[in-house]
Parts: structure tokens; sequence; C-alpha cells
């Protein structure tokens, strides 16, 4: 496809890609939009000009504070929505064309929460990840659990304190020990961190007691995000057991604010790592359901260069986001729309892969290099967390833009 617009060949947002998200300008208005090279096609006036009009549906699920309602429409009006916009955008006599004015520059717009998520979970699907885990506080030789290999280990997290990227992070504070023989202290976090994840919103609800096939998953998934799950690993260490995270992660998650559909990464499908031994029928599943997203994440201290830590890629998952949405709901959990479920960490098989602080310094003792000097064990006051993620097959780019937020000293 060739559009009209002109688009850097390295941008995130091709022709290709199309992702949605919440804007406002200097009005404070927000409304849907579309990322297109480096700007945004308000929807609101995009309609006006009649656009959708062989699309049935209300005007006002654009000018909205979330993309909620128009998720809700469904996959038929959504996936006609943007091929309406993609038509539009490679046609040399578009209306668009004649109407600059809908188009606004990324660079002047406030980008906001794109979804007001009701729930969230946050699984723990790639082997690499939980390996290294296993292998750092429990037993190399035997370093996953039980459960691990035979179903998508996952937690219901904090909603409320999912942040949109551009937000800052303060240091969390909680019960932390430092002397296995003494009582725990109270203080701020020195172990802050973050967790390179990819999530999917939710497009289509459930009933209560419904459940959701490996088969037909992908009809209840709208897109994908960034993700960085937050993390305090002293407060953690404490508090897991026996019921798992609790202040470690409540105190923020950041999410990119543009949600990259389905239907974009559909031409970066491939197959996913082998699973032994064969998971229960519910979780079985046929065709590539694993995606080739190359991910990467950076830190930059205050008024320094960025140094890229880890380059990872989601496609070493080992559990997908179909079975993750199934073993979600085989007891009958309803789903909502705008629901958001994490991937959880991200790492590969090299120690640059890695998709987070405690895997890269294993647990602190081998310190990471900054570019203009320094290391880092864990997360810094004013350290910005930056995490970009994109995919590329041939001439098509497909990118989510970045989840960027930078962690503020504790109040």
């Amino acid at each position: 496809m060739q559009s009209w617009i002109k688009i850097d060949q390295h941008s995130d947002f091709s022709i290709y890609n199309l992702p949605f998200g919440v804007f406002s300008e200097s009005d404070h208005i927000k409304r849907i939009g579309v990322a297109i090279g480096d700007q945004v096609l308000d929807l609101y006036a995009a309609f006006e000009l009649g656009i959708f009009k062989d699309v049935d549906f209300d005007v006002k699920v654009l000018e909205s504070d979330s993309l909620n309602d128009f998720i809700a429409l469904g996959k038929s009006t959504t996936v006609k929505v943007r091929e309406l916009i993609q038509a539009e955008l490679c046609t040399a006599n578009s209306v668009l064309k004649s109407h600059p004015s809908v188009f606004i520059k990324q660079s002047s717009v406030q980008m906001h929460l794109p979804v007001k998520v009701g729930d969230y979970t946050d699984f723990y699907s790639s082997i690499e990840h939980a390996t290294n885990i296993g292998t750092m506080f429990r037993d190399p030789d035997n370093a996953l659990l039980p459960n691990w290999k035979h179903l998508p280990v996952g937690y219901h997290g904090r909603a409320s304190s999912i942040i949109v990227s551009g937000e800052n992070v303060y240091r969390p504070k909680g019960q932390v020990v430092l002397d296995p023989n003494a009582p725990p202290s109270f203080q701020a976090s020195t172990r802050v961190d973050f967790e390179l994840e990819m999530g999917f919103i939710i497009g289509k609800s459930t009933k209560l007691g419904d459940s959701v096939s490996t088969e037909t998953a992908e009809e209840y998934i709208f897109g994908k995000i960034l993700f960085n799950d937050w993390s305090a690993r002293d407060i953690q260490k404490w508090e897991y057991v026996p019921l798992g995270p609790f202040l470690a992660k409540s105190f923020a998650s950041s999410m990119s604010p543009w949600v990259v559909t389905l239907e974009a990464l559909e031409p970066f499908k491939i197959s996913g790592p082998t699973q032994q031994p064969a998971v229960l029928p519910y979780l079985s599943f046929e065709g590539s359901k694993n995606y080739d997203i190359q991910l990467e994440v950076s830190i930059q201290p205050k008024n320094c260069q960025e140094t890229v830590v880890s380059q990872s890629n989601f496609k070493y998952m080992y559990w997908n986001m179909n079975q993750q949405l199934a073993h979600h709901t085989v007891n009958g959990c309803n789903l909502n729309v705008g629901d958001l479920m994490a991937s959880g960490t991200i790492s590969g098989k090299r120690s640059d892969s890695y998709g987070s602080m405690l895997e890269l310094s294993w647990a602190g003792s081998k310190p990471v290099e900054l570019t203009e000097g320094g290391t880092r064990k864990f997360i810094e006051d004013n350290d910005t967390v930056i995490m970009r993620g994109h995919c590329q097959k041939g001439a098509i780019r497909v990118g989510f833009g970045a989840v960027k937020s930078t962690l503020l000293k504790a109040k």
C-alpha cells in the first residue's frame, strides 16, 4: 500500500498499522484518534466528513475519554472503520486530503490512557523468565514449579494504578527484611525494577459461567499494547508468601497510549515454543499463535543519554494469548470490554534479552553498565525507563511507539 501521507520508513505508525488511542489538544476535550506517521487523525472530524457513512454507529463514541464504547461496537464495526481509514489514506482524491485540519501533529497533543481498565490480570508466561527466577531463588536443577508447564500461571492485579506513558512513578514504600534474624523495617524500596511486558485489551464481553476456547479467543481480543509492570523486589520478597505480589506491584504499571489491533499484527504470526508435556485439551490449539515483535528497554538517567539494556522478543512466550484467555475463562469467569491481560515479564535466551533488572543484574550481583558511565543494579531516582516494540516484515512495519515513565523519589 502507498499512502499520500508522508511517512518515514522507520515510523512505527505506517499505513499498515493505524492504531487507536485517546488524545486531546489545548481544549482538553478527549476524543479518539488514529496514529499515522507523526500525526493523529481525528476520527470525530473524519466522521463529520462522511468517511464512515456506510457504517452504522453513534458519533458520540468517538468523542470519548476511552476506547471502551468504540471497542464495544464489535469487530464487524471497528475493523470496517480501520479499513475505510486505510483506503482513504491511499486514495489520491480522498476527502481527508482536502481537509488537512483533521490531522494534528502528535507532538502537539496529549495522549491519555486508551481504555478504562475494569479488571487487570498479569500472567507469568515466559519460560526463560520463570527459569531465571527459579534458578536465582529456589533450585537451579528444579527451577520451575510443578504447575508451570501445565497452565498459564497468573494473578489479579490492581487496575486503579495503571497509568499512561509519560506519567511519573513515585518510589514505593513498604516492609523490607534487611536481616533474616530481625523483624522487618518500613522504608522506601531500594530495589525498584521494571518488567518488560505486553498486554492485550479485551474487545468482547462474556457472561458469568461462559468460557472462551483457544479457537475463538482472537474474537475477544481487540489489540495489544506495551506494558511496564513496575516492581519493588525487596518488598515483594517479604510479602509474596503465601498469596503472591501485593504492594510490590500495585504502586504503578505503565501502558503505551496506542492500541495496535490484532488485524495489523496478523502478518507477524509465528509458531511458539514446543510445549512439553502435552497440555490438557482445553489449552490445545492449532496454527501459529505467537507474534514476532521486537522489544527493547532503555534506561535514561537525568540529563544523560539512554542506554539500551535489554533486547527481547514477544515470540519467546511459552503460553500464548489464546491459551491465557482460555485458561482465564475456563472456570466461568466473565470478561468485560476494556479488561487488560498482561503477558508477564518477556525474557529471551541471551543474558542481554532478559526483561527485568532482577535478571539483567542477576539480583544485583552483576551491575549493568550505562553509556555515559555509571552502573545500575536496579532503577534509581530520576531514571526514565523506556520500552519500545515493533514488527518488521519486508517493507511492512507495525510498531507500538513507546511506554516511558520516570521514577521519582518516594513521597
